[in-house]
């Protein structure tokens, strides 16, 4: 009678150390900033990770789960950062240059988060998965128009400006530096976010 063939239990894939699985979102993160999500494959990730497509497979079950880890641990950490600028009972004045240096941190800390949140936002919304973005919207607006609101009021800002068009030209020029930013560049987060600032609330016409 032959003799049947038992197979050898395939030993179970240690999980990813914490650091591990930051250094494979974060390159996974370059390659969606760079090439967009739709273009991406998994095996392009495991190629520029150094490893096969299926290995990445141990780590993360598709590469939507990846954006998904990516695009909610940025926004986790901007919002402890704005939570923090809005508890603090600051000025309107102190508060947008306090808003504006934390979000040119989130810059340095997650550039290509951001640059894929710019891309991409537009069409992940309409997944399920990834309504959290829509409401990471709103409080976003209600954040900063609600500042610009508070200032105007209490005569620190201009009254004659459109404010959602002020408010949408603060934004805009802010999250776009991800497009040329690059962390451990001549300037600091806080350098430019000073700069910025400097320009935005006084002008860059010399003064009289």
């Amino acid at each position: 009678m032959p003799t049947t063939k038992t197979s050898a239990k395939k030993k179970p894939q240690a999980p990813a150390s914490p650091e591990r699985r930051r250094e494979l979102l974060g390159i996974a993160a370059e390659v969606f900033a760079a090439q967009g999500y739709n273009a991406t494959t998994v095996r392009k990730i495991a190629d520029e990770a150094g490893m096969l497509a299926g290995s990445l497979y141990y780590h993360f079950d598709s590469k939507e789960s990846m954006l998904d880890e990516i695009l909610s641990t940025f926004l986790d950490e901007l919002w402890d950062g704005y939570d923090t600028v809005l508890a603090a009972g600051l000025g309107p004045r102190e508060t947008i240059e306090a808003l504006v240096t934390e979000s040119f941190r989130e810059i340095d800390r997650h550039r290509a988060a951001v640059a894929i949140y710019q891309k991409e936002s537009r069409h992940l919304v309409d997944q399920e998965r990834f309504h959290y973005l829509v409401d990471s919207q709103v409080r976003f607006e209600k954040a900063w128009l609600g500042t610009l609101e508070r200032g105007v009021a209490a005569g620190v800002f201009r009254a004659d400006l459109d404010l959602r068009l002020t408010y949408r030209f603060v934004r805009d020029t802010v999250w776009v530096a991800a497009s040329w930013y690059r962390p451990g560049g001549q300037h600091s987060p806080e350098e430019i976010a000073r700069q910025y600032l400097s320009m935005v609330l006084d002008g860059i016409a010399p003064r009289a």
